[in-house]
């Protein structure tokens, strides 16, 4: 699997085909097929069936282009170019289940990757000394269950079991080569989540995702000089989120739909990676880099539309706006990101009584990322031009 950032900061926000041709709007109050799960435990008690399986798969093609506006020192030469485009494809999957225990009570499972960030520019670029290689992912596991109190209101929990690997290379500096730092770790969270119907045709949703702590453990090497290889770890956090989502069906044929989203990046401050065993390249407990962040939280913004042409097709549209949670101080080419505008579209399709197919398209517009990033000998001075395609997949099944 391989993640790669789209959403704000390196959140993935594809999880669900559905959802994609709604530029995710309303996802805690929308129940079209098991993804609830994810979204909204407390979303399963809306869906009729008693059991159901999901799969979607995502392709995303992120853009990130450099442009030289006048860096010094020793990024002030071009080496061997500003690094190509640093976006590669990628393809996400996600699996969703969802079955009923009893009336009142809803089981869902949720397999997904919740975040990904995936760079890579040419080994001898510019900004080589600021980074070469940064790759972030996450696999999630995510039990639940949803209960109906009554016919207005439904609440949900769940937990998850995630597990994270990060990568980063760049080269040293100091002259020794081609630095690269790999390390995993296995978390734990937790979600709730709420449904009230207002009317008879408006509900709202609400749901919360905990931070997950990690302390990624894993080893350090150094080309050109391998005494200097060793042990190294770092305490890192992935963010919380809430959401508050309103879906209302105007008449038969349309269907409306809005969602808030924060997010608590202001939690990511900065990564130091420290070793934890001495090498030529430094004693235990040294800090072989520290990348600064100093991140803010962000609160997305969605809106969509269903529109029904007959009983088999839907068709789907969004906008959303994703501001950024960084800043033009300590942006570095590691996650030269800013703020997003999403245009999105879809159509959803059901070829039987227990099939439904979702094809989904969503465009990000991306703002230039201004980059001033300073390391010893050199700033690297430009900026970023940048775009995300995204296209989705996905089936369910009732049985």
């Amino acid at each position: 699997m391989a993640g790669q950032a789209a959403a704000g900061g390196f959140g993935i926000g594809t999880q669900s085909g559905s959802g994609t041709g709604n530029a995710f709007a309303g996802g805690a109050a929308t129940a079209d097929d098991s993804s609830v799960a994810w979204y909204n435990p407390a979303a399963m008690t809306l869906l009729s069936s008693n059991r159901q399986v999901t799969t979607a798969i995502h392709l995303i093609k992120p853009s990130f282009k450099f442009t030289n506006t006048g860096s010094t020192g020793n990024m002030a030469g071009a080496g061997t170019g500003e690094g190509g485009d640093g976006g590669d494809w990628a393809a996400v999957p996600n699996g969703f289940y969802t079955m009923s225990i009893n009336p009142r009570l809803k089981f869902g499972l949720a397999l997904n990757a919740p975040f990904g960030l995936s760079t890579e520019y040419d080994p001898g670029w510019r900004g080589r000394f600021t980074g070469v290689e940064s790759a972030l992912r996450a696999v999630n596991i995510n039990p639940s269950l949803g209960y109906k109190v009554n016919d207005n209101f439904s609440v949900g929990a769940g937990i998850s079991l995630q597990r994270l690997d990060a990568t980063l290379s760049g080269v040293s500096t100091a002259g020794a080569g081609l630095v690269t730092n790999k390390a995993d770790d296995i978390g734990f969270g937790y979600n709730i989540g709420l449904i009230a119907q207002l009317s008879p045709t408006t509900r709202l949703g609400a749901s919360y995702r905990s931070a997950i702590d990690y302390t990624l453990e894993g080893k350090v090497t150094v080309s050109g000089l391998g005494a200097a290889n060793g042990n190294i770890k770092a305490d890192f956090k992935v963010p919380d989120s809430a959401s508050i989502s309103l879906f209302s069906t105007v008449n038969p044929k349309l269907e409306l739909m809005a969602d808030i989203t924060w997010t608590g990046w202001s939690t990511i401050r900065r990564l130091d990676i420290i070793r934890t065993s001495a090498s030529a390249g430094g004693p235990a407990g040294s800090t072989v880099s520290t990348l600064l962040f100093n991140w803010k939280d962000t609160v997305r913004l969605g809106v969509g539309a269903n529109y029904r042409l007959n009983e088999q097709t839907k068709l789907r549209f969004g906008l959303a706006f994703d501001p950024t949670p960084t800043n033009d101080v300590d942006r570095t080419p590691r996650l030269p990101d800013q703020d997003r505008k999403w245009v999105a579209f879809g159509v959803q399709y059901k070829p039987s009584k227990q099939g439904i197919l979702d094809i989904g398209y969503a465009h990000e517009f991306i703002k230039d990322s201004r980059i001033n990033t300073s390391v010893t000998g050199g700033t690297l001075n430009g900026y970023f031009k940048n775009r995300v395609d995204i296209l989705s997949a996905q089936y369910s099944h009732s049985f």
